[in-house]
């Protein structure tokens, strides 16, 4: 049995909130995104994480050099892991030294560091580079790519497949918009002090040639609230691109942290490297107008504390460990309304982050859900003892 409990405060003013990860929000009578020019696409509001507009998000497509997302995702746990060093250097080996597409231009008779070669990956897009980086973690591209579908599989990238490490075309390498969803946002997530390679706009290793030295994400030269991450290319795949952008509130709320509201814009398959970079562009500045983010709690603060049976503790704190945001249409923030959803009774034991019920969001007198949270228990509960349990099943059995 579920049941609801109307939360008579409505939240106004936009405040600033960090990135919280929820489930996606039910959208009601939500903007129209504008016309994109792509095979599918997706914009996700991560601050809120939620998706804002979408198309064939599920849809199977080749990633080309977004596939170096995953590579960058191994990389980096290994530099976090200690397992290697940003100053270590790494072989090049004859098969990293003759991939064909972008290169990095190193060659067999370097031992190039591995910093350099993750500039070379992300900013050059180097096949080169990133089948060092991948021999060097993995031992062998082949075991590399193996570990790469194991953490897809662990992030929930339930629709990708790889078959390589760099994303040249070749047959079982596909993805989905919503998989690459997933990847970008703990790549940034699980990753912050190296991600910023990828907000690097020009590099080129000394000794190399200067062409192919400029990052492909144009919109990092005429959007300054872009960072990142990655376009790829190939004849399947048509032109792709995986922007992010952080732009302020308008309005700093006294609870909010610092970093500003961040969206990430997928667009894949456009016909050339203008139109992925317009369409992402039209994307982004749409999803910053169109939606607002609302903090509707702090993070670790309850969001209700209702009673728990049969446990240590007589109650149990529902919210979530991160500020508490919604993305809701322009203009609807200061008339939003909340409803609790939960299970009754609730019967312990409990465990810190277990899922308990959701909180639905609505605006003023409009019963249409606008968002959708879920909310887990802040603190553990365990169950009583043999009379307490006992005491409250004579209870229970009155009620």
């Amino acid at each position: 049995m579920f049941c609801f409990i109307k939360a008579d405060k409505a939240f106004s003013g936009l405040l600033l909130a960090t990135a919280l990860f929820v489930s996606s929000a039910v959208q009601a009578q939500a903007p129209q995104p504008p016309e994109i020019a792509a095979r599918s696409y997706l914009l996700l509001d991560v601050t809120a994480n939620q998706i804002l507009a979408a198309k064939d998000i599920d849809s199977p497509v080749e990633p080309a050099s977004l596939t170096k997302l995953m590579t960058e995702y191994l990389v980096f746990d290994a530099l976090k892991a200690k397992k290697i060093d940003l100053k270590q250097t790494l072989p090049v080996s004859e098969r990293a030294w003759k991939m064909p597409g972008s290169r990095m231009f190193i060659d067999p008779k370097m031992q190039v560091p591995v910093e350099d070669l993750i500039k070379g990956m992300v900013v050059q897009s180097g096949n080169d580079a990133t089948m060092a980086l991948a021999e060097g973690v993995g031992g062998s591209a082949e075991h590399f790519v193996k570990l790469m579908n194991e953490q897809a599989k662990a992030l929930g990238m339930k629709s990708t497949g790889y078959k390589n490490p760099e994303g040249l075309t070749e047959a079982g390498h596909t993805t989905t918009a919503r998989d690459l969803s997933i990847l970008a946002t703990r790549l940034m997530t699980d990753f912050p002090d190296y991600v910023g390679y990828s907000a690097i706009k020009k590099y080129r290793y000394p000794g190399t040639p200067a062409a192919n030295d400029t990052n492909r994400n144009t919109l990092l030269f005429r959007d300054p609230s872009v960072d990142g991450l990655k376009t790829g290319h190939t004849e399947a795949a048509g032109y792709c691109i995986i922007a992010t952008a952080k732009r302020d509130f308008p309005n700093l709320g006294a609870g909010g942290a610092p970093g500003g509201r961040r969206l990430v814009a997928i667009v894949l398959g456009t016909a050339s490297d203008s139109a992925r970079a317009n369409e992402s562009q039209k994307l982004l500045n749409w999803g910053y107008t169109a939606f607002e983010a609302v903090k509707l709690f702090d993070g670790n603060q309850a969001v209700v504390s209702p009673n728990v049976w049969k446990g240590k503790s007589n109650v149990v704190k529902l919210g979530q460990f991160q500020p508490l945001v919604v993305a809701v249409p322009a203009g609807s923030g200061g008339k939003l309304k909340t409803q609790v959803a939960r299970p009754d009774p609730l019967v312990a034991p409990f465990t810190r982050g277990q899922r308990i019920g959701s909180l639905k969001v609505t605006a003023g007198d409009n019963p249409a859900v606008v968002a959708e949270v879920p909310l887990v228990a802040l603190e553990a509960v365990e169950e009583a003892g043999i009379l307490g349990r006992a005491w409250d099943a004579v209870r229970l059995w009155v009620k």
